[in-house]
């Protein structure tokens, strides 16, 4: 029975990531996969659906909707108020076209790790990338690879101290904080960063060697919320202000609170506090623009379900593969494998977050079925929890950009680039080398524990 229930994971994963990878929606996907997986374990279909599934589904929804919530709006104000553009425009400015990826991948990771979204990130920066290799003369279909190595990549996973959710779901596992063993998280970003630059500057190098130019996307046309040239010259500062904001104030204002002996937040609250700042202090830099406001907040607060409701699903299914027989013997071989709990972690986390294309859904249901033993296994070797945050969150980004990422599949879609012409760059910086990076940190940490 065992190994037929292990067929069934098996089978329901594969047919998950071929229906995503078609495009299809993962709300009806998910419950469709997970039907697979009860059946072959030999579960009821509906106490498994109307059980497990909705209930695992549910739980994530409620931990993490004031996230997706207040991250949705943040990054929607950002936008449509025109402050994320004027800070990407002002970069450009000093940096130039001449270094047309420095140009595009900055931007990218200082709105991620000030908390904008990664899919506002694409929707926002795209334009100007557009515009910056256009300059440069550079095939566009370059573009995507450097937007993904900013947006999907160290700000999410690596860097301490940054409010995406990737770095905060291991918080309420581990009872550990954004900052967690910053150290480690600063060698990833270092092992992740440089080799995934110095790829992408030889894949610009080799274009201009092949004499490829730029040419034109006949379905694009610029356009934008708010006309630039009406912006005053410090607009450029709503970008910048709000994103300090919000690390600042996920970072520093709890300990100070806690120290003070005024408050003691836990992450979960912290992010919630963070956020709200952010968007308070991108609303009253942006009060001329009051019209946009409005709208603005209520164009996030809907794009928000869209987000949370294709991950929550992806985490339901996940919550159906725990209770049929064949995940025991899974959970057993990653807790037994070779190697330290580290290297098992991160196995364990990147497998998941591939399996159903989402970093923060693979890492839940990894987290929520081996974070007890992790956490036994850590007290008796005297391992601090933040280890296994940080190699929790670095694993988290590097299978889940598979084909059918959810994000992948929007950036393909925004920069109008087929799978066949782009995502190799965003394979090769987004997924090959934060897995090596990610299973080769934590097997050789692991040694030293």
């Amino acid at each position: 029975m065992e190994i037929v229930s292990l067929l069934g994971i098996v089978l329901g994963l594969v047919v998950l990531v071929l229906l995503a990878y078609k495009g299809h929606s993962i709300i009806w996907v998910a419950p469709v996969c997970a039907v697979i997986v009860a059946v072959m374990g030999g579960l009821n279909i509906l106490d498994a659906y109307l059980g497990d599934y909705i209930k695992g589904a549910a739980d994530y929804i409620v931990s993490w909707f004031p996230a997706f919530f207040l991250g949705a709006v943040y990054g929607k104000l950002m936008d449509m108020t025109g402050s994320a553009r004027s800070l990407a425009n002002k970069i450009v400015s000093i940096i130039g076209p001449k270094f047309a990826l420095a140009a595009v991948t900055i931007p990218c990771l200082l709105m991620t790790y000030g908390g904008v979204s990664m899919f506002v990130v694409v929707f926002v920066i795209y334009p100007m990338g557009y515009a910056i290799y256009r300059e440069a003369d550079l095939p566009r279909t370059l573009i995507p690879g450097a937007i993904a190595f900013g947006a999907f990549g160290i700000t999410m996973t690596s860097l301490p101290g940054s409010p995406q959710i990737q770095n905060i779901i291991p918080t309420q596992y581990y009872g550990t904080t954004a900052t967690a063993a910053p150290l480690m998280g600063i060698i990833a970003a270092i092992l992740i960063a440089v080799p995934s630059y110095l790829y992408l500057d030889w894949r610009i190098r080799d274009a201009r060697k092949k004499g490829r130019h730029f040419e034109e996307d006949p379905k694009y046309a610029e356009s934008g919320a708010v006309d630039a040239s009406k912006l005053p010259s410090w607009h450029w500062l709503s970008g910048l202000l709000p994103l300090i904001v919000v690390v600042l104030m996920l970072n520093v204002l709890p300990g100070v609170l806690k120290n003070a002996g005024l408050a003691d937040w836990n992450t979960n609250q912290a992010i919630v506090v963070a956020l709200v700042g952010g968007i308070l202090v991108t609303c009253l830099m942006n009060i001329r623009q009051f019209k946009i406001l409005l709208p603005a907040i209520s164009n996030g607060a809907n794009s928000s379900l869209t987000a949370i409701m294709n991950t929550a699903c992806a985490v339901g299914f996940g919550s159906v593969v725990k209770m049929v027989p064949g995940f025991v013997v899974l959970k057993n071989a990653m807790l037994n494998m070779p190697g330290s709990i580290l290297f098992s972690e991160a196995v364990a986390v990147n497998v998941l977050a591939g399996a159903t294309g989402s970093a923060s859904g693979g890492m839940s249901i990894a987290l929520e079925a081996l974070a007890p033993q992790y956490l036994e296994k850590a007290a008796s070797i005297g391992l601090s929890p933040e280890i296994l945050h940080r190699v929790a969150s670095v694993a988290s980004g590097g299978l889940d950009t598979l084909p059918h990422n959810g994000a992948v599949l929007t950036l393909l879609a925004v920069s109008n680039c087929t799978h066949k012409e782009s995502y190799l760059d965003i394979c090769v910086t987004s997924c090959i080398i934060p897995v090596i990076v990610s299973l080769g940190m934590s097997f050789v940490w692991g040694m030293f524990i």
